[in-house]
């Protein structure tokens, strides 16, 4: 591994880069895309301004004891109008896609209603700056941030939403669909509704297994729809959905430990990819799941499946579980990573990169996934900023590492086509508020400087190789 001096100065040349990190861009391949993913309301700030409802984070975050240390996104980044200055340095870095998600509040301030001009025309003016800098915008329909007006009638547990996200991906393909045509429909719908609805733990701060299966299906109905839409209403899309994926070890041999890891493999990585292939959902390792019956109206088999073109696939870390009495319902827990001694991140996630090579390679079995976009991947660690720098070493050892893994994955025939860095810039990390940076560029929230961190000089590297 080169030092962090070595990163800022390297002359970029492709077999330089390989010589000393083991690959360059163009071992991935002309078609592979290189972007950078975030989400509206970590970022974009404004929550008043222009017309825009309130989302069910704006609620959460007023909520005591809900955001680590009482941080708030009502500015977060103000993204909302420094967008121009951040696609700049998305463009200095290299990146050619740049995946962003549309508040569903700034257009429809009440979920289902009137359709707000003005977070219309911030959307447009967004994708016509990416397009003027020539990096395609990839839209996210939905990455969390729900109205606040439909939760207060049932949220993602009132079927009626299925029929209001209908009309939203409707409203955003015809204002889009024009100039964009990469979509993912939803965001991790996994963490919606156990960290949302089950747990409490993210907005809406619900609680209770009894929320969870209602949640799953309308998420799954809407994962479908929203690629239906969109597929209607834009000429020549490409359509995908983002879930989040963890490989999934079992901390024994035995009969109950391999029977807790494939109850969790069912909930982490086949909850939502199997209904949309048309297998169902993934009751065969997980009986509870058959309980999803009782949501089921005649039809709906058929409305949960998608041909989508492609699966954006994310991944952190990978999880180690065993057989637990005290957890009814999964019979299951997590061995947290700190107690097994293996290097973790801030978050206190695993760094295993060998876990993204495993998790695509079982994506890799089913026959119905076209194309394999690693949507999301990335580190939080303690930045320490000295001399206007930040020498984030670690996070550049993960990403090559776990780029390293995508390519091993991909030279084995896995038909993985892009990887989208998780993220640009630091910025409101959901129950962490600003106490965990991901970001390849710092941001000092007070004054909003932006600093590229080593790391992304280290992919400006990577990716502006042999240019001229």
């Amino acid at each position: 591994m080169a030092d962090d001096k070595d990163i800022e100065t390297l002359n970029v040349k492709d077999k330089e880069f390989s010589d000393r990190y083991g690959f360059s861009k163009s071992d991935f391949g002309i078609d592979f895309q290189w972007g950078v993913a975030t989400a509206a309301y970590q970022i974009e700030g404004a929550v008043h301004e222009d017309g825009r409802g309130k989302c069910i984070w704006d609620v959460f975050a007023q909520k005591k004891g809900k955001i680590k240390n009482g941080d708030h996104a009502t500015h977060t980044c103000d993204f909302y109008h420094r967008y121009e200055e951040d696609l700049r340095l998305a463009k200095s870095l290299g990146f050619e896609k740049f995946r962003f998600s549309i508040s569903w509040s700034r257009i429809i301030p009440d979920g289902h209603g009137e359709v707000n001009q003005q977070g219309i025309d911030f959307y447009n003016r967004l994708i016509d700056a990416c397009i003027s800098l020539d990096i395609e915008p990839w839209i996210t329909l939905y990455h969390w941030d729900l109205p606040q007006a439909l939760e207060l009638v049932g949220g993602w547990k009132n079927r009626k939403i299925v029929d209001w996200f209908s009309a939203y991906a409707k409203v955003c393909a015809q204002a889009f669909g024009d100039r964009v045509k990469s979509w993912i429909i939803l965001n991790e719908p996994m963490a919606t509704a156990g960290l949302g609805y089950t747990t409490g733990l993210h907005a809406p701060g619900k609680k209770g297994i009894l929320n969870f299966l209602p949640v799953v299906h309308h998420l799954a109905l809407c994962q479908a729809e929203g690629g239906r839409v969109v597929r209607q209403h834009v000429s020549q899309s490409y359509i995908g959905t983002a879930i989040s994926c963890s490989y999934v070890h079992a901390n024994s041999t035995s009969a109950a430990d391999l029977r807790a890891a494939q109850r969790a493999d069912a909930l982490m990585n086949r909850l939502f990819i199997e209904p949309a292939l048309g297998l169902g959902y993934p009751s065969d390792a997980f009986a509870f799941l058959k309980k999803l019956d009782i949501y089921k109206l005649p039809g709906d088999d058929e409305k949960l499946k998608f041909d989508f073109d492609f699966i954006g696939l994310q991944n952190y870390f990978s999880i180690v579980v065993e057989h637990s009495y005290l957890a009814p319902v999964l019979w299951l827990k997590e061995v947290p990573a700190i107690l097994r001694n293996v290097p973790i991140t801030h978050m206190g996630w695993e760094v295993n990169a060998d876990g993204m090579y495993l998790i695509l390679k079982q994506f890799e079995k089913y026959k119905g996934i076209r194309e394999i976009i690693v949507s999301e991947s990335g580190a939080a660690f303690e930045d320490t900023l000295a001399e206007n720098q930040i020498a984030d070493i670690k996070r550049v050892e993960f990403f090559r590492d776990y780029l390293a893994a995508v390519l091993k994955a991909k030279k084995e025939g896995v038909n993985v086509k892009g990887y989208l860095a998780w993220t640009l810039m630091d910025n409101f990390e959901w129950a962490e508020g600003y106490a965990a940076r991901f970001g390849l560029i710092y941001v000092d929230f007070e004054t909003q400087q932006r600093i590229i961190k080593n790391s992304g000089k280290w992919f400006a590297n990577l990716l502006k190789a042999n240019e001229a």
